[in-house]
């Protein structure tokens, strides 16, 4: 199996947040799965980063400013006045307002933000966040235990560099979050495996095929209860191959959602770990640039097992890895087999292949073969840097405030475009203080001062050249960031100017005299 350059998120603060006694969403199954992926040696075999935090200027490239500025603001104690008694941004008992709230957010997306722009560098082939996959998460409200999508802003981050991007969702959940971003559009094409039906979010049917000019990019396959993994890959396998060779992905994101393995507490599928692993072994096999992002799970135990197991499948270990778990920190959380599997149940499988999966499979397939091959996008300028990362720089200013109250996100981006302003203005001030050098002629009669200082004001551009492409000498000093430009040779052919004319004048005073 060829060798893939892996790059894996992880900060050790995400395991720290809670979002109350009794929630099913648990972060500290992100810690868990990461103790399992260090005591089995991945880390050495990869390359290992903490991700940088996630501005809420970069959350606004899909997210509402006042919805990322109230997730910034709120407290347990505020949660009541800012949601208009949950009324808005927050509605339901499923997103509390919890303590480090924004703080949890921001290392869910940065850690997404930063395995695509990974990806778009060409550092990585696969890239791994096991604390992204937030899916549910809209526009202007939380939903689902999400709060933000770092799912859509990862790919936004891709769609940079990349012309299409494949989304993936295995979760037992639909995909409504990243499905509703992107219903309009071909440049993604969003595609869900999860339970429909009296389930939520209650999304999904067959028929939601995506709208305008995304109209047949979006993929769902509706599953029912006790889904098995021969069931699984038999829908799997076939509908993603047909989308790699027809749509032409250029890259893909995977969300490993572990609630539709067998046993978890909130999912209705019985799916083993190797069963759910399936999809990140055929999906590496592409040769695609992946990232593979967590998701649901509430079973804390089954989590980090599916989510190491999917590590190792990423680094091409997977079957050299010993099943029974070595030492870690969680050790005990394994009794009572201590083995890295996830076994199904007993659970029936409704999901009948002759008269329900094959159907399925059979729309889907008809749906996909009315699409134009690999749609086409128009070339255009793609930036060094992404939106979010200019509008995230500081400059002195800003140092000076960061200990302060970032709250009003009105006034950073005033500063930002006052930044920009500023630049802009020294640039044209630079251009126009270039000054030609002026010889100075032998045998000339007495030069006027006038005549020393006379330059062109031929334009230049940026990179210090004329239009007619001669090059301009540099000047090397600058100060107080005005217009004046220290230069020696204009100095000397002023003070030789004056001594001229004092001795043009002393000569006319001697001739009257005489």
């Amino acid at each position: 199996m060829s060798k893939k350059r892996v790059t894996y998120y992880y900060d050790g603060d995400v395991g720290s947040f809670s979002f109350g006694l009794g929630h099913f969403m648990k972060p500290h199954r992100v810690r868990m799965a990461h103790n399992l992926v260090s005591a089995y040696g991945m880390l050495d075999k990869m390359t290992v980063l903490r991700p940088r935090r996630c501005s809420p200027e970069a959350m606004t490239a899909f997210h509402t400013d006042e919805y990322v500025d109230f997730l910034y603001k709120v407290t347990p104690e505020t949660v009541e006045e800012l949601t208009a008694s949950g009324r808005r941004f927050l509605t339901g008992d499923d997103n509390p307002a919890f303590e480090g709230l924004f703080e949890f957010c921001s290392i869910s997306a940065g850690g997404s933000i930063g395995a695509a722009q990974k990806l778009n560098d060409g550092a990585a082939d696969i890239a791994i966040n096991w604390a992204g996959g937030l899916h549910h998460a809209k526009k202007r409200e939380a939903s689902g235990f999400c709060y933000i999508n770092d799912i859509v802003l990862a790919i936004l981050e891709l769609l940079r560099v990349f012309p299409r991007v494949l989304y993936i969702d295995i979760d037992c959940h639909h995909g409504d979050g990243v499905e509703e971003a992107f219903y309009t559009t071909d440049r993604v094409l969003t595609c869900s495996f999860h339970k429909f039906g009296d389930y939520f979010p209650g999304t999904g049917h067959i028929d939601d095929k995506g709208k305008d000019k995304g109209l047949g990019y979006s993929v769902n396959v509706p599953l029912k209860n006790g889904l098995t993994d021969d069931a699984f890959k038999h829908v799997f396998q076939p509908i993603v191959d047909h989308i790699l060779e027809w749509y032409q992905p250029s890259a893909v994101v995977l969300q490993c959602g572990a609630d539709s393995l067998a046993g978890d507490k909130l999912g209705c599928f019985n799916i083993t770990m190797e069963g759910h692993a399936m999809s990140v072994q055929h999906l590496r096999k592409s040769g695609l640039p992946l990232i593979l992002l967590g998701g649901g799970g509430y079973t804390m135990k089954n989590v980090a097992r599916a989510w190491a197991y999917e590590t190792a499948c990423a680094l091409g270990i997977e079957d050299t890895i010993d099943r029974n778990l070595p030492w870690h920190d969680y050790f005990e959380w394994f009794a009572p087999r201590y083995r890295l599997e996830v076994a199904e149940n007993n659970m029936e499988d409704i999901n009948t292949r002759d008269q329900y999966l094959n159907g399925v499979l059979k729309d889907v397939l008809v749906n996909l073969r009315a699409l134009p091959f690999a749609p086409s996008v128009a070339l255009q300028d793609v930036p060094r840097k992404s939106i979010g990362d200019v509008v995230s720089q500081k400059s002195e200013e800003d140092e000076e405030d960061d200990e302060g109250d970032h709250s009003d996100i009105d006034n950073r981006i005033k500063k930002v475009i006052s930044r920009i302003y500023k630049d802009r203005m020294e640039a044209e001030w630079m251009s126009d203080s270039e000054l030609e050098d002026v010889p100075v002629f032998e045998g000339s009669p007495s030069p006027s001062l006038d005549g020393a200082f006379r330059h062109s004001r031929q334009s230049t551009s940026a990179n210090g050249f004329r239009h007619d492409r001669q090059p301009v000498a540099r000047t090397k000093r600058q100060f107080f960031r005005s217009s004046l430009v220290w230069d020696p040779l204009q100095r000397d052919l002023r003070n030789n100017a004056r001594r001229l004319e004092s001795i043009h004048d002393a000569t006319l005073e001697d001739i009257q005299s005489d």
